[in-house]
C-alpha cells in the first residue's frame, strides 16, 4: 500500500486512480480507515462507483460518519443506495438524527417501512443482524423455473448459495443449497430437492446463540423467522464472524474487570473509558481493603515471625495464578457447551487431582527455596510449603466451580475474571497462611 500513500501525498491522483483497481475492497476498506478526515474523503471520491458501496460497508463507524457529514448528499446518495439493506441500517443506527432524516428522505416508502422495522428490533439480536436479501423459491418451482429465477433476481442478494422454499404466507418450507439445483435435472421440482427439517432461529434470538449454531453446523446463512415461522431474513457468516469478534472483545473487557465499551480504544474519550473501568476497580479495592484487614488480624503473628511477611507476596501470586488457569479453561469449556453444572463433581475431583500434583510439585519448590536461599528454619520451610500445597488446591478448585456456578446464575462467567479470582484467592490463602503458621510454629 506504499503506492498509494505515495500517490496519495503527492497528489498524483489519476495514478492513483489506476492502482486502486488492484486492490480488493477490503484492503482498500483498510486502508482508508487510517486517513485523516480529509484524505480520506479525497481517497474515497476516487473510488469507481461499482466497488464505492462495497468499501463502505466494510468502513469504521467513525469514517462512515466522516464521509457522509463531509460530502454532499447528492454525492454519496448513490453509495447508500447501493448498501445491502442490513449495511443501510448499520450505518443508520450510527450516524446523528439529522443525518438519518435525510437519508430516510429520500428512501423510497417500502424500504423505509423495512428500515424502520430493522430498527426497532431487539439490540444484539438475529432480527438485528439479518439480511432480507436472499433468494426464495417455491416448491412447484422445476429446477429450470429455479434457475431461471437465480439468473434473474441474484444479482441484488447477499448470496445465491443458500436457497429457501417459502409457502403461503412466507412459511418457511425447505432450503436446498445452488449445488443441488445446478447438478439436477431440469425437470425435477424443487419441493423434491428440499430439506424439510429446517434449522432456524427468531427475529428475538441472541446473536451469541447464533454464533453458537453457526459453529455447530458450519453455515453459511441461517434462516430468520417470526413467531408465526413466516421467513423475516437470513444471517450471514461474514455477520456471524463480526458478532464473535465482538463478543469475544467483550469477554476480554469483562475478564479484565471493565465494563464492555461499545467504540473503538481511539474512539472512546477518557472519562468514558475512566467509567468504564472505576466500577470493577472500585468493587476489587474493597476487596483489597478485606485482604488487609486479614493481615491486620494476624499481626500478633508477623510481630514475632517478621520473616513471614516476605513469603506472602510468593504465596498469594502461585495462588492466583493457579486459580486463573483453572477458571479461564471453566469458562472456555462453558461457552463451547462441553461442560455445565451437572459436571461440578466431576470438575471438582479433576481439579483437586490437579491441585495435589501442581500444589506438591510448588510446595517443594518454595520449600526448597526458602531453606536454601532464604536460609529459614525448618518449620518456616513447612509453614510456607504446607501452605502452598493447601492454597494451590484450594485455588483450583474454585477457578473450576465459581464460572460453573456464576453459568448457572445465568451471569456471564467472563465476570469471574482473572482480577476477581485472583484477588478471592488472595484473601484464601492468607487465612491458610497464618492458620498453618498458628498450628506448626511455636507462640
Amino acid at each position: 500500500m506504499e503506492k498509494l500513500n505515495e500517490y496519495l501525498e503527492n497528489k498524483n491522483y489519476k495514478a492513483l486512480q489506476e492502482e486502486i483497481k488492484n486492490f480488493h475492497v477490503a484492503d482498500l476498506a483498510e486502508f482508508l480507515n487510517d486517513l485523516e478526515r480529509q484524505q480520506a474523503v479525497i481517497f474515497f471520491r476516487l473510488l469507481n462507483k461499482d466497488i464505492a458501496a462495497d468499501v463502505f460497508a466494510n468502513l469504521s463507524g467513525d469514517q462512515k460518519r466522516a464521509i457522509v457529514e463531509t460530502i454532499k448528499f447528492e454525492e454519496i446518495q448513490g453509495v447508500i443506495n447501493d448498501l445491502h439493506l442490513d449495511d443501510k441500517v448499520d450505518l443508520l443506527e450510527e450516524l446523528p438524527a439529522n443525518a438519518v432524516k435525510n437519508i430516510l428522505k429520500y428512501t423510497e416508502a417500502k424500504e423505509r417501512e423495512l428500515i424502520n422495522q430493522f430498527l426497532n428490533y431487539k439490540e444484539d439480536s438475529a432480527g438485528s443482524i439479518m439480511t432480507i436479501e436472499y433468494v426464495a423459491l417455491k416448491g412447484d418451482m422445476t429446477v429450470e423455473e429455479a434457475l431461471m429465477y437465480i439468473r434473474k433476481n441474484g444479482v441484488d442478494k447477499e448470496t445465491i448459495y443458500s436457497c429457501y422454499v417459502l409457502g403461503p404466507n412466507k412459511k418457511l418450507k425447505g432450503v436446498l443449497s445452488l449445488r443441488e439445483i445446478v447438478t439436477a435435472e431440469r425437470n425435477v421440482l424443487i419441493s423434491d430437492l428440499m430439506v424439510e427439517d429446517v434449522i432456524y432461529v427468531h427475529t428475538d434470538t441472541d446473536q451469541e446463540e447464533v454464533a453458537e449454531i453457526f459453529g455447530k453446523y458450519d453455515f453459511l446463512t441461517l434462516p430468520v423467522v417470526d413467531t408465526e415461522g413466516r421467513m423475516t431474513g437470513i444471517v450471514t457468516v461474514d455477520e456471524v464472524m463480526e458478532v464473535m469478534e465482538l463478543e469475544t472483545t467483550e469477554d476480554f473487557h469483562t475478564m479484565a474487570g471493565m465494563t464492555p465499551s461499545e467504540g473503538g480504544y481511539l474512539e472512546e474519550s477518557p472519562i468514558k473509558l475512566a467509567k468504564d473501568r472505576i466500577i470493577w476497580l472500585s468493587v476489587l479495592l474493597i476487596l483489597g481493603i478485606f485482604i488487609g484487614g486479614i493481615i491486620e488480624k494476624y499481626n500478633w503473628i508477623l510481630a514475632q515471625y517478621l520473616i513471614l511477611n516476605s513469603f506472602i507476596p510468593m504465596i498469594t501470586a502461585a495462588g492466583g495464578n493457579a486459580g486463573i488457569q483453572s477458571s479461564t479453561l471453566a469458562i472456555r469449556n462453558i461457552s463451547l457447551e462441553e461442560i455445565n453444572f451437572d459436571d461440578k463433581f466431576k470438575i471438582m475431583y479433576k481439579e483437586l487431582k490437579v491441585g495435589l500434583i501442581v500444589g506438591g510439585i510448588m510446595g517443594i519448590i518454595s520449600f526448597m527455596k526458602v531453606i536454601f536461599l532464604d536460609q529459614v528454619s525448618l518449620s518456616i520451610g513447612l509453614v510456607v510449603m504446607v501452605t502452598m500445597l493447601i492454597s494451590i488446591v484450594i485455588a483450583k478448585v474454585l477457578g473450576g466451580l465459581i464460572p460453573l456456578l456464576a453459568d448457572r446464575m445465568n451471569i456471564d462467567p467472563a465476570i469471574m475474571s482473572s482480577s476477581i479470582i485472583t484477588t478471592l484467592v488472595d484473601a484464601v490463602s492468607l487465612i491458610i497462611y497464618f492458620t498453618v503458621a498458628a498450628l506448626l510454629l511455636p507462640i
